[in-house]
């Protein structure tokens, strides 16, 4: 059977315990009585928000290296983050056969000739009103 679902915050928390049994150097850090998951959280949540936009895409191991520098370093602030969402990438999402409508702003007029192609459900097109 498949795993039972873990939030990103178990999964980093999860990660931190075991590095801490493998590397005593960073069980140290870790066991800092000022430092606490939520507080790393919110501020992988922050540094995520600071490379920029509304969406930003992290690896694991980016995001692992964030929680591990946010034990290891003791002057950090972390103000508590709101008004984010968080997708582990495996987040499985309800066919729709309705296409969204789009609006298109009235100052931006679309410079193409000709149709737009149909573009099938759950694609996106980077460069759409080029």
């Amino acid at each position: 059977m498949g795993k039972e679902y873990q939030s990103p915050k178990q999964v980093i928390q999860s990660y931190l315990e075991e590095r801490a049994k493998r590397d005593p150097l960073f069980a140290t850090s870790y066991a800092k009585p000022n430092k606490k998951i939520d507080e790393c959280y919110d501020y992988i949540i922050s540094q995520a928000k600071k490379r920029g936009g509304s969406v930003v895409c992290m690896s694991d191991d980016e995001v692992f290296g964030l929680a591990v520098h946010y034990y290891d370093e003791d002057d950090i602030k972390v103000s508590k983050q709101t008004n984010y969402k968080v997708s582990d990438g495996n987040v499985e999402k309800e066919a729709s056969t309705e296409q969204p409508e789009i609006k298109k702003s009235a100052s931006a007029p679309n410079k193409r000739k000709g149709m737009k192609k149909q573009i099938p459900s759950g694609q996106f097109l980077l460069f759409e009103d080029l």
